[in-house]
């Protein structure tokens, strides 16, 4: 996906959470993440689209955590929400696309980064804003779906911080049903590797596969659903559900 698409995207997820969490009312509990209120939600993602939109604004060149928020609750905490998303759309939009700032997953520039990274935040905040109205959560389409889980994949849990790991190597396959994209994931002691493959392709003997439609998978790699289909030891995937929460 290309820069403007990512924007596009950030824009309309984060219209979306807004108008979800308005309808369930900032006091709902959020199934999707039990610890948390809607006003949790709204609060954090407020601070985040802050802090992206600062790295981007004014060129941070290392991390900064991103600030508190303030106290407020109620239609108050979603206008703030309301002002932060705009801002964020609006900073990314106007950026120079040779951008120099902070970012911390490989991208082809730092524009591209936060673009992409806020984007994909919000939809799966969104997702969480909608399981507090207790309805079914909205699907993104089979290309912003296999987008996510390159960078979820690829870019997340290539990190040293992944606890993704086994005593011993195995091989997880998660493959897209709708879509030509497979992913193979290489599981051991260190952090997964992942390599991206061709669903019609030849596959090698996994030891479990995680498939699915690829806007299912999408939100089930990320924890907001059940996944689609397990095949293979289940233990592997049962693995993904206790640690690979980001």
């Amino acid at each position: 996906m290309e820069t403007a698409e990512h924007i596009r995207a950030l824009d309309e997820e984060g219209r979306l959470l807004a108008a979800a969490a308005r309808k369930a009312g900032t006091n709902a509990e959020v199934p999707t993440c039990p610890d948390w209120r809607v006003r949790d939600l709204v609060l954090h993602m407020g601070a985040v689209h802050r802090w992206a939109a600062a790295f981007v604004a004014e060129g941070h060149p290392s991390p900064r955590r991103p600030d508190d928020g303030p106290d407020l609750d109620g239609a108050p905490l979603l206008a703030w929400f309301e002002e932060g998303h705009r801002r964020l759309v609006d900073t990314l939009r106007a950026a120079p696309a040779d951008l120099a700032c902070w970012s911390f997953l490989p991208a082809p520039s730092p524009l591209a980064f936060w673009a992409r990274r806020q984007a994909h935040e919000t939809a799966v905040h969104r997702a969480d804003a909608e399981s507090a109205l207790g309805i079914p959560l909205a699907e993104p389409t089979a290309d912003f779906a296999v987008d996510g889980i390159d960078e979820l994949l690829l870019g997340f849990h290539a990190r040293d911080r992944s606890r993704a790991r086994t005593d011993t190597p195995r091989l997880l396959r998660v493959r897209a049903t709708d879509t030509d994209a497979a992913w193979t994931v290489r599981l051991s002691s260190q952090p997964p590797a992942t390599e991206r493959a061709e669903a019609t392709g030849e596959a090698l003997d996994a030891d479990c596969e995680i498939a699915g439609p690829a806007p299912q998978l999408y939100l089930s790699l990320w924890n907001r659903l059940p996944f689609p289909a397990v095949t293979g030891d289940p233990s592997l995937a049962a693995l993904w559900r206790e640690a690979a929460s980001i």
